[in-house]
């Protein structure tokens, strides 16, 4: 039995109504197992500019700080897409929550699950297999570095990428613990071919290497990686990259799994980790209950891994996703045309149909 505290952090959009089937995943899991799971709803993003003015108010922070794992939804409004004299905004709750919780790693399974293959535009013969593991660095390179501003009466605007050996190194260990306990293969992506910051990344992974002498250790450039990806997704396992290469190779991965709907997340340092769905705020779907709750709560069987060390009760929640899609039910974002129209449900009847697995299968046991 164990006793934990979870920060559930709504957002925008459609955050609250994907978080709130998490929070019931995870409030079943712990009745069935017999935890004792404490939950608390703050606030980010524009929801919190709305209510207090700033994107990741005080309070937040500092329940964030005692929590013992942070469940995400959503962050990010329209009305600052195409507004740049807007100095608050509510990406800058995100970055600021990574940065104070000292979130370094961004973990993204993408792995296939067989009955939506027909989602994604890659054929399945090319899909079929693909389970890779992404570690993006999440607190360095360019989206950090200073100086970042406007010169020349604001004609010319400069951003820095830069990174510290030490950055590099607690990355790249975590990337290569992983991959021994998967097939032992790490692709580290950079663009040592021209960037200075990445020549320093690939000198530091090479020496981390060394430590880890059964993993084979492959370099690719970022541009050559984009193409690999799409082209023969199978070949990855584990891969390690910085802030910003990871930002667009994760979000091209979501193609392999054919929808945003489907992927989870963990951003994890040294202490408190937060689990997120990849997905945006969708604020064009949002209040509709057409959303799907399902990488949310495939962020919570992370969770429950990652930050408890449950792997029973992860299992558990990925099985009953895993039934669910079996049975042929889908939200709208992954039906297919030919989808029985009974088959597709609402966010509330995804949820409800995905606990209602997990009660039946742990009650078999």
């Amino acid at each position: 039995m164990a006793n934990k505290n979870i920060v559930i952090l709504g957002g925008d959009g459609i955050g609250p109504e994907v978080t709130a089937w998490g929070n019931d995943v995870l409030k079943n899991i712990a009745e069935i197992f017999g935890h004792t799971f404490s939950f608390q709803n703050e606030l980010i993003g524009h929801a919190a500019i709305e209510a207090t003015g700033e994107p990741l108010p005080d309070k937040t922070l500092d329940a964030c700080k005692q929590a013992d794992a942070i469940l995400l939804g959503a962050v990010g409004h329209p009305m600052y897409d195409n507004d740049p004299s807007k100095q608050v905004r509510p990406e800058q709750g995100l970055l600021k929550i990574r940065k104070s919780l000292g979130l370094y790693t961004n973990i993204r399974p993408i792995k296939i699950f067989d009955e939506l293959a027909h989602a994604s535009s890659i054929k399945s013969e090319i899909l079929k297999g693909s389970d890779i593991l992404f570690f993006r660095e999440l607190t360095g390179g360019i989206y950090f570095g200073e100086p970042r501003e406007r010169q020349e009466n604001g004609e010319v605007a400069i951003d820095t990428m830069r990174y510290s050996k030490m950055e590099v190194r607690r990355i790249a260990e975590k990337a290569f613990e992983a991959a021994m306990t998967r097939r032992k293969i790490v692709h580290s992506v950079d663009k040592a071919n021209v960037l200075e910051s990445s020549r320093l990344w690939r000198e530091t992974v090479n020496e981390v290497a060394k430590n880890y002498p059964e993993v084979e250790l492959v370099h690719m450039f970022i541009d050559n990686a984009s193409m690999q990806l799409i082209k023969d997704p199978k070949q990855f396992d584990v891969v390690v990259t910085g802030n910003m290469f990871g930002d667009i190779l994760t979000d091209e991965a979501s193609q392999i799994a054919g929808s945003l709907g489907m992927l989870a997340s963990a951003s994890v340092g040294d202490s408190v980790g937060i689990f997120e769905p990849i997905h945006g705020s969708a604020p064009d779907i949002a209040g509709q209950n057409i959303a799907n709750p399902l990488a949310t709560i495939l962020s919570t069987a992370l969770l429950l891994d990652i930050s408890f060390g449950m792997q029973e009760e992860s299992k558990a929640v990925i099985d009953a996703v895993d039934a669910v899609l079996k049975e042929g039910y889908r939200t709208t974002d992954i039906a297919e045309q030919q989808t029985p129209k009974d088959k597709i449900l609402s966010t509330d009847e995804m949820g409800k149909r995905v606990v209602a697995h997990i009660k039946q299968a742990v009650s078999v046991q």
